[in-house]
C-alpha cells in the first residue's frame, strides 16, 4: 500500500516547485527594455519571469549570436540558436514567444508538439488572419494554452477603467474616440498592425464588445504622411438580450514627433479618458457657465501606478499552468479578435 504521507509530500512538492520558463526571441520586449530607466519594471518577459516567485527562467533562444550573449550575461542562463534543442533540454512549462509575428504559428506548433503546457505569445498574435486562426484553433483544441500579451488587459489602470464602465455609474456607453500616433515616418498600416493591435484589443476589453470596421477617410494607409480616420462600430455591448452597438472612430496619424496612445469613452452621464500617461474620470454636474445646463466635471480619481502590466501577465500565465481549467485573461481568441479587426482595415490575408 502506498504511504499517504508520501502522496501528500509529492502533492505539496508539485505546488511549490517553481515553474520553468524559457524565451525564444531575445530582443527588446524579451529582455533589452529592462535597461530603459524610465519604464515601469518589469518591462520585459525575462524581467517578469525573474520577478515572479512562482517562476524560474531556465533558457533563452535566438538566431542572433550577439543577442544570445547579451541575454546569457544578463540573466545567467544557457542560450540556444535552436528552439527545438532548448525545449528538449529544459522541458519548460511556459514558452514565451517574442519573435517576429510571421514565426508565431511555427513556435506555437513546436511548443505543442514538445509538450509545453502554455505559451505566452507577443502581439500581434500572427502576421496574417490565416495564421492567427490556426493559433486560436490550437488553443481551442486543448493541446496547449496560449496567452496573447495584450498588456492593457493586465494593467491595473485599464482594469480600474473597465470596472467603472461596467458598473454603469456613468450611464450607458454612447460613443468611443481613440488616437494612435507611433512614429514620424512609418507607414500607417504598419503602425496599425504593430501598435494598433494594443489599441484594438484595449477598446474591446474596456467596452466588452467587438470592433467592426466600416470605412476609412483621409490619408492612404500605405502612406507615411497625413492622418487616416478609421470608422466603425463596437457590437455586442451589454448583457442578456440588451446587447447593442456604439460608433467609434480612430485617428491614425503619421508625421508627429511624439507618441499618442489614448481613447475616450463618452457615456450618458460622464466621460472616461485613458492612455499613455492619461487616466481621467469626468462626471456630469450642474454647469457653472450657464443656468439650467449641465457640464462635465473632472473627478479627483487618479491612477498613480504602478500598473503591474508585465508582472500581472506572468502571474496569470503561472496560474494557468497550476490550474489547467483556468482561462487566461488574454487568450488566443482575444488575440484573434484583434487580428480580425486589423485585417478588415488593411486587407492583409
Amino acid at each position: 500500500m502506498a504511504d499517504p504521507g508520501n502522496r501528500i509530500d509529492n502533492e505539496t512538492k508539485c505546488h511549490t516547485e517553481k515553474i520553468k520558463a524559457a524565451i525564444v526571441g531575445l530582443g527588446r520586449i524579451a529582455s533589452l527594455l529592462e535597461d530603459d530607466s524610465l519604464r515601469e519594471k518589469p518591462a520585459t518577459h525575462a524581467g517578469a519571469i525573474a520577478a515572479n516567485p512562482d517562476c524560474r527562467l531556465v533558457a533563452g533562444c535566438d538566431i542572433d549570436e550577439e543577442r544570445r550573449q547579451l541575454f546569457a550575461g544578463r540573466w545567467q542562463v544557457p542560450v540556444y540558436a535552436d528552439a527545438e534543442s532548448m525545449l528538449a533540454e529544459h522541458r519548460p512549462e511556459i514558452l514565451h514567444i517574442a519573435t517576429h509575428p510571421d514565426s508565431h504559428l511555427f513556435y506555437c506548433r513546436l511548443a505543442a508538439s514538445c509538450g509545453v503546457p502554455l505559451v505566452v505569445c507577443e502581439k500581434p498574435l500572427a502576421d496574417s488572419l490565416k495564421a492567427a486562426r490556426s493559433i486560436a484553433a490550437l488553443h481551442q483544441s486543448g493541446k496547449i494554452k496560449i496567452v496573447t500579451n495584450h498588456e492593457r488587459r493586465y494593467s491595473a489602470d485599464y482594469i480600474r477603467m473597465k470596472e467603472i464602465l461596467d458598473s454603469g455609474s456613468l450611464g450607458a456607453l454612447l460613443s468611443v474616440k481613440a488616437c494612435l500616433c507611433f512614429g514620424k515616418n512609418r507607414r500607417l498600416d504598419e503602425m496599425l498592425w504593430h501598435d494598433g493591435t494594443h489599441l484594438a484589443d484595449a477598446l474591446m476589453f474596456l467596452s466588452g464588445g467587438l470592433l467592426k470596421h466600416e470605412k476609412c477617410r483621409g490619408a492612404r494607409l500605405r502612406g507615411k504622411t497625413g492622418t487616416s480616420w478609421l470608422m466603425g462600430s463596437i457590437s455586442g455591448i451589454g448583457g442578456g438580450n440588451s446587447k447593442r452597438s456604439v460608433p467609434f472612430i480612430i485617428e491614425l496619424g503619421a508625421g508627429r514627433d511624439h507618441l499618442i496612445f489614448e481613447m475616450e469613452f463618452s457615456c450618458e452621464r460622464g466621460r472616461l479618458r485613458i492612455g499613455n500617461g492619461i487616466f481621467e474620470v469626468w462626471e456630469s454636474d450642474t454647469s457653472p457657465y450657464a443656468e439650467k445646463f449641465r457640464s462635465l466635471k473632472k473627478t479627483d480619481e487618479t491612477f498613480p501606478g504602478p500598473s503591474g502590466y508585465f508582472a500581472n501577465m506572468a502571474a496569470d500565465a503561472a496560474a494557468c499552468v497550476r490550474d489547467r481549467n483556468r482561462r487566461p485573461r488574454s487568450g488566443a481568441p482575444d488575440g484573434l479578435a484583434a487580428v480580425e479587426y486589423l485585417q478588415s482595415v488593411t486587407g492583409r490575408i
